[in-house]
């Protein structure tokens, strides 16, 4: 017997029912004045969002460098007008804070490249450079170490405009396309978001095009010398002199093998648009294949260019701020989230609303191969995607929780969800967790490339997706013998001081919130030393206000894990593992009363910050549903528990 083993015998069994009684606790406690209340008035908020069709979609609010890099998009595509030009550079000054910086989050650092995207976007805007507000970005690029100091997609750029040389910038050759599935750094060691933004700037990368613009930023410039180069006996060393070796090789490439190269790679992206004329439905790889084909030389007029702006101008948001550009949109997981809250709250499962709503998901099933299959060849399609269109990128974590939305309605889903359950044992990595797109895709060094300075590049297990899982196969009772690998990768992968890292929300409230309910509903009793120390955690990070907050910088900042100002999304992560472990404790009460003060007159909280996260660390996202969904759930499973059912721990308990 192994250790893990021993340390769950005689304390879980695999299969047990989730939603049993916290043992020790009471039930059937008074909720604090007003839960119920508040409850009703989210309820009736969250209902009254749902769009005719069924659906939910909320904005997914990022940072201005979306909107910077969409006007320098339009410039080298020679389409950027007065209208648009306007509308975002009034976004990118409001966004602007007194100190002359733009961050990458809500009341985050100043971030040098954001800030210098930015103000390069403004001055194509038509600001002068002595204006005020650009003086004082000014001053702060060249206090952070100028253009030199910025990472390399800000300066890649730059180089399209003659800012910046291309041979000062790190070599990716498209010969990469034909690396096979096996090899180190082949395309597919990427995760599905990067890869296609490298296959893309492979091409862009080859031809190196320069489109000047009248305008300099040499004003951004300190003149510093390159940093020194890392020792040799270091991965970091040994690509920048591999990097030397390809600057060479860029000069006189193989002439046939190049424009093989080419040709795939054209062909590849082109196989990857979606229905709605995305690729991969997010903003980086987008972009960058717009410009891959314009070099190639499609035409504005050409279908896929054609589709390819139309479908950035559908998810553009024109408003009394300016003109704003989603990096991605998010209709499923809205969707899925916000019928969970519902049923979570009581909500007949044969109600109209959840009716519609199911319909909407089951429509939305993808039945087509991806990229996955590269590593799975023999697997069926299923499962669902985050956005409108993405049949080429579903992804586990949404199919986890359509599944624990979809499990308690009674609608002819004509056999989706046996098809996803299925494509989710399918995805399951080697060490019983699960990543979001892709299998194993754990391969770590392209990590190194110096071409790679910004956000994670791969897509390993994480404990949010894989805690999904575990709840949505456990409360369906669906394949115990998979969903129990799955719990023991989680409870080997808890950190040494209780909590679990979240992936795809800030961050370690966000791991312990997916994780507590997800134990306990596969049968992990309160008692588990595990879950007793997640419960410590808890308790130990709660703020003296009662709510939950932490802060983005605990992706690069250990000191950070657990704190922050209270948010609404936060404080309800963490109540939902209060609720599952000790609904009676005066822990859980503060965090249901926090709540409860801070609900704004329309059922809503307000909540700036950003919970959601793309890249840990590098790229974050305010979800506009988070504030609203994730305290439906969390006070539905507090006052069940409070009226005399059971402890909220897992799915069971919604009314039907």
């Amino acid at each position: 017997m192994s250790p893990l083993e021993g340390s769950l015998s005689g304390v879980w069994t695999p299969g047990a029912r989730a939603g049993t009684p916290t043992p020790g606790a009471a039930s059937g406690g008074a909720a604090p004045t007003g839960a119920r209340g508040a409850l009703a008035r989210a309820v009736d908020a969250l209902v009254a969002m749902q769009e005719p069709a069924g659906y939910w979609k909320a904005e997914l609010e990022t940072n201005v460098t979306m909107d910077a890099e969409d006007l320098l998009l339009r410039q080298f595509l020679g389409i950027r007008g007065d209208k648009e030009t306007e509308g975002t550079a009034t976004w990118i000054r409001a966004n602007q804070r007194e100190d002359g910086t733009w961050a990458t989050f809500f009341g985050g650092p100043p971030d040098l490249s954001t800030t210098i995207e930015a103000y390069v976007a403004l001055r194509l805007a038509g600001d002068p450079r002595d204006a005020a507000h650009l003086r004082s970005a000014r001053q702060f690029i060249l206090d952070a170490g100028g253009i030199e100091a910025s990472r390399v997609f800000t300066r890649i750029w730059l180089a399209l405009f003659g800012l910046w040389r291309w041979d000062d910038l790190p070599v990716l050759p498209p010969e990469l396309m034909f690396f096979p599935p096996w090899m180190p750094l082949n395309i597919y060691d990427f995760g599905a978001w990067a890869r296609q933004t490298v296959v893309a700037l492979t091409v862009v990368g080859s031809y190196r095009p320069v489109r000047p613009i009248p305008l300099s930023v040499d004003e951004l410039r300190t003149g510093a010398p390159p940093p020194a180069p890392h020792p040799v006996t270091t991965w970091p060393g040994v690509f920048e002199r591999l990097d030397r070796v390809l600057h060479r090789y860029e000069r006189h490439p193989i002439g046939p093998l190049r424009r093989a190269a080419l040709t795939r790679a054209e062909a590849w992206i082109v196989a990857r648009q979606e229905a709605d004329g995305s690729w991969g439905g997010i903003q980086p790889p987008w972009v960058y294949s717009l410009m891959a084909l314009e070099l190639r030389g499609y035409p504005l007029d050409h279908p896929v260019m054609a589709a390819g702006l139309a479908g950035l101008d559908r998810f553009t948001i024109w408003d009394d701020k300016g003109r704003r550009l989603e990096a991605c949109q998010s209709p499923v997981w809205d969707t899925v989230l916000s019928m969970l809250a519902l049923e979570d709250a009581g909500m007949s499962v044969e109600s109209e609303v959840l009716e519609r709503a199911g319909r909407w998901v089951i429509g939305e099933e993808v039945t087509l191969r991806g990229d996955w299959s590269i590593r799975r060849p023999d697997l069926a399609p299923g499962g669902w995607a985050f956005e409108f269109a993405n049949d080429n990128y579903p992804d586990v974590d949404d199919t986890a929780v359509a599944l624990l939305a979809l499990n308690p309605l009674t609608l002819d889903d004509g056999g989706a969800i046996e098809r996803a359950v299925a494509w989710v044992e399918g995805m399951q990595c080697r060490d019983g967790g699960w990543g979001a797109f892709d299998v194993d895709n754990t391969r770590a060094l392209c990590r190194e490339l110096p071409f790679f300075d910004f956000g994670e590049l791969i897509d390993p297990p994480s404990a949010d997706v894989t805690a999904h899982v575990v709840e949505a196969f456990a409360t369906a009772g669906r394949s115990p013998a998979t969903y129990e690998r799955g719990v023991r990768w989680l409870l080997a992968h808890q950190e040494p001081d209780g909590s679990w890292f979240g992936r795809w929300g800030v961050n370690h409230v966000y791991g312990t919130g997916a994780v507590v309910p997800a134990l306990v509903a596969a049968g992990v009793p309160a008692r588990h030393p595990a879950l007793d120390r997640a419960r410590r955690w808890l308790v130990d990070h709660q703020n003296p206000d009662g709510g939950f907050g932490e802060d983005i910088r605990s992706y690069t900042d250990p000191s950070w894990r657990g704190r922050g100002v209270s948010t609404a999304s936060q404080t309800a992560w963490a109540l939902l593992a209060l609720v599952a472990l000790d609904p009676a404790s005066p822990s859980t009460e503060r965090a249901v009363a926090w709540l409860v003060d801070h609900q704004e007159p329309d059922g809503t909280w307000d909540e700036p910050q950003y919970t959601g996260t793309g890249f840990p660390g590098d790229f974050s996202i305010n979800y506009h549903l988070y504030r609203l969904v994730f305290p439906v759930m969390a006070l539905a499973r507090y006052c069940r528990w409070a009226a005399g059912g059971r402890s909220g721990g897992g799915r069971s308990g919604a009314a039907s």
